[in-house]
């Protein structure tokens, strides 16, 4: 289930509806599909998009996407470091990025252009997000360091990152919500550097 945090608000949304409602000024939709019973632990790339081919099938006509494909990514991942280093600075897209989250989590952290501040949306199992093409954003794996998504694409060459510079991507360090949500206060004390900003 997603969670919307707002760092400098100190706000936090855990219900769909709030959520939906937040993220729709920016352009942004969630949507929550079932994965309960419908695919397998070990279910295989072509047997994900053949389960969800109603649904994907529905964004295509929706939003002009051409093609989907499953990306897995665990900490057994030849090169994971330097593949997660292309998503976690802040930057944009030609076009929409869409994920639906069949294993694991992570946090999408989004710079809106109007000048309200940066937030992030945690995202888990079931949950569908987009981010807008132009849309100034970053990503960050949770500690599990694990996530199957299927991606969707309006070009057959899929998306480039195209980053920016002086990104505020450094004012924001990784943290996700669960479990073992480490908090400002505990991240200070544990770094002994003053205040973390989350």
């Amino acid at each position: 289930m997603a969670t919307v945090k707002v760092p400098a608000t100190n706000t936090q949304l855990d219900d769909a509806a709030e959520i939906a409602a937040f993220l729709k000024p920016y352009g942004i939709w969630h949507e929550r599909w079932d994965v309960e019973g419908r695919i397998g632990d070990d279910a295989t790339a072509e047997e994900i998009l053949a389960a969800y081919e109603p649904e994907i099938e529905r964004l295509k006509v929706a939003g002009g996407y051409v093609t989907a494909d499953v990306i897995n990514v665990s900490p057994e991942t030849p090169n994971l470091d330097a593949m997660l280093a292309r998503f976690d600075k802040e930057h944009t897209h030609s076009e929409d990025e869409v994920r639906f989250t069949v294993r694991g989590h992570g946090v999408f952290w989004v710079n809106p252009e109007n000048g309200d501040p940066v937030f992030a949306i945690e995202v888990g199992v079931g949950d569908l997000i987009n981010v807008p093409r132009g849309t100034k954003h970053w990503f960050h794996l949770c500690n599990d360091r694990t996530i199957r998504c299927i991606r969707l694409f309006q070009e057959m060459a899929g998306w480039t990152p195209e980053y920016l510079e002086n990104g505020v991507h450094v004012e924001h360090p990784p943290v996700c919500w669960g479990p073992n949500f480490l908090t400002a206060e505990a991240a200070s004390a544990a770094l002994g550097d003053g205040p973390v900003r989350l």
